[in-house]
């Protein structure tokens, strides 16, 4: 059994390693009959292995594209070019690539050998990106994030606020966000008992203490983390009716610094900030009519930003 699973396993790789083979090729490269051949493809095909045979000239075994996407075999050098490749995209700038190469990243480098996540840390180490993310994050702690996500397992880390205080956070970790080249976790704190906001690049030695958890009903982790930072850490937190769509809006508006919601044919937008002066050039710059909602103070910024404009263009 054990030399038929090798067999098969040498098949499937020698399959993905060119388009076609014949009957013949895969016999003499394997060391057994053609018949042979045909049994292994029909346990190929049997585990969800799309393995096509046409028979003529130019015609032989061919894996095919399938309805669902089954495990592929890949050598050493294939599998740290992936890997590496995971890493890079997972800090990178594409639109909705990142966090699904983190959760490919978490299953890849659950079976990773060792010697090959040296490999990998090293390729790493060595390279440089111009366009690589603003707040770098150790792929480290992705990864290991990811896998606790996914257990799902608490995790541990040791955390640095915005202030400089640092300690050991205890969480049951439910959802990585991506958002403006940056990495929010969104998790319970099993120390404040609430749900929190953490920056991956404020952690330190992240990792599953494989204290398996039953999950909270949590809420939204997408609006979750969109409110967290942009009013959650301010002083003020302030709301303005736009007279323009909300889809208009928020194109002009970066999901980070402020939550646009549909109001009729107007848009709400609400944002934190501990100068109210910014809150009002920035509503003002996006050109449409606006009115206050709250809090009073933005009345009076905007107030003076009126004068100040009009002095200026005197």
């Amino acid at each position: 059994m054990n030399d038929t699973t090798q067999r098969v396993l040498s098949l499937l790789n020698l399959l993905q390693s060119r388009p076609v083979w014949t009957g013949a090729e895969l016999a003499e490269r394997l060391g057994v009959t053609t018949r042979s051949i045909r049994r292994d493809v029909e346990r190929l095909r049997e585990l969800g292995y799309p393995v096509r045979a046409e028979h003529g000239t130019g015609g032989g075994y061919q894996l095919g594209a399938g309805k669902a996407l089954p495990p592929l075999l890949l050598d050493d050098e294939e599998a740290v070019a992936v890997a590496v490749s995971l890493r890079l995209a997972a800090g990178g700038t594409v639109t909705g690539l990142g966090e699904a190469a983190v959760r490919s990243l978490a299953k890849l480098d659950q079976v990773l050998p060792a010697r090959l996540r040296s490999e990998v840390k090293g390729v790493i180490d060595a390279t440089v990106s111009l366009d690589g993310p603003v707040t770098p994050v150790d792929a480290d702690i992705l990864v290991a994030l990811a896998r606790a996500v996914r257990t799902p397992e608490r995790a541990t880390f040791d955390y640095t606020k915005p202030g400089g205080e640092r300690s050991e956070r205890r969480v049951e970790p439910y959802r990585l966000v991506a958002a403006a080249r940056r990495w929010y976790l969104m998790a319970w704190d099993l120390d404040r008992e609430d749900w929190r906001t953490f920056r991956l690049d404020r952690m330190v030695a992240a990792r599953g203490t494989g204290w398996r958890f039953k999950p909270r009903d949590a809420p939204d982790a997408v609006e979750y983390v969109q409110s967290s930072i942009t009013q959650a850490p301010y002083q003020f937190v302030a709301k303005v009716r736009i007279y323009a769509p909300a889809h208009q809006v928020a194109e002009r508006v970066p999901p980070t610094m402020a939550v646009v919601e549909p109001d009729g044919e107007a848009s709400i937008l609400t944002a934190g900030a501990d100068n109210l002066d910014y809150v009002a050039y920035h509503v003002v710059r996006l050109g449409w009519p606006v009115t206050v909602i709250e809090p009073p103070e933005l009345r009076e910024a905007m107030r003076e930003l009126a004068e100040r404009l009009t002095a200026a263009g005197a």
